[in-house]
């Protein structure tokens, strides 16, 4: 690309994930501590926040996807939060499976869902690298 066609990312718009059934997947979200920010059923579409951020994770129904378990290779969507191993104590009390138990990373710690048509979400904290995090 050259300069003249060159463009500037300001930021994330809404992350969209495929699910089979919007009800399903707003119970299964609010239970894994999403606040609603709306739900249109007749368009198939609802959007969970994220945070203070106007962007949230945009729920979109697509006609016959099913359930399906993880894992595979899939993109994976991490949100910060201020400590990864309470969200996962709180996602257990909520009835929420996690992947697996909270793991180590560079920054802190993380802890990865699948939602019941295996979209991946992961929760990690900067308790290594405060001063990387949103809230240092």
């Amino acid at each position: 690309m050259s300069d003249d066609e060159s463009y500037e990312l300001l930021g994330f718009d809404n992350v969209l994930l495929p699910v089979g059934d919007v009800g399903e997947a707003v119970a299964f979200y609010r239970r894994a501590g999403f606040p609603l920010g709306f739900r249109f059923d007749e368009a198939g579409i609802a959007l969970l926040k994220a945070g203070g951020e106007t962007p949230g994770i945009l729920l979109r129904l697509e006609d016959g996807l099913g359930h399906r378990p993880p894992p595979w290779p899939s993109a994976r969507v991490w949100l910060e939060v201020p400590d990864a191993r309470a969200a996962a104590r709180a996602l257990r009390e909520s009835g929420v499976a996690l992947l697996d138990e909270p793991f180590a990373v560079a920054t802190g710690w993380s802890v990865e869902i699948a939602d019941p048509w295996g979209n991946v979400i992961g929760f990690t904290d900067y308790s290594k690298r405060p001063e990387l995090g949103r809230r240092p």
